[in-house]
């Protein structure tokens, strides 16, 4: 038998939603109408983890640093799809371990192309 949803089914839903963004409007209009507002040279000045500020913000800065970033979230997420499989390698049994080695050998495969492209290279 299947069951076929309503349109009353998704009213918590919607609910919760809108008091979530109401919260969120609220607590946001409230801090700007009762927060101080003393605005001083400190206050308005560029912050950076206490480093004196030099020069522009708009300067540019190199690729190799997103890149880096970007390999480093690659990589990472892939890891992580390796804890699954770890929590049901008994289940898995021999195909498994086939499948994580070919998952592995293609992140290898990556990791000696990155390697080989000077990707990581600072210089």
């Amino acid at each position: 038998m299947e069951t076929q949803s309503v349109p009353v089914d998704f009213l918590p839903i919607i609910f919760q939603v809108i008091v979530a963004l109401g919260f969120v409007v609220v607590t946001l209009v409230a801090t700007h109408f009762l927060g101080p507002t003393r605005k001083t040279a400190d206050k308005l000045s560029t912050f950076e983890a206490g480093v004196k500020v030099v020069g522009n913000a708009r300067q540019p800065f190199s690729v190799k640093y997103f890149l880096v970033a970007i390999l480093f979230v690659l990589f990472d997420v892939e890891v992580i799809f390796m804890y699954p499989w770890a929590v049901n390698f008994r289940e898995l049994g021999m195909t498994g371990m086939i499948e994580m080695f070919v998952f592995m050998a293609t992140l290898l495969l990556g990791f000696i192309y990155i390697l080989k492209k000077k990707a990581l290279d600072w210089n």
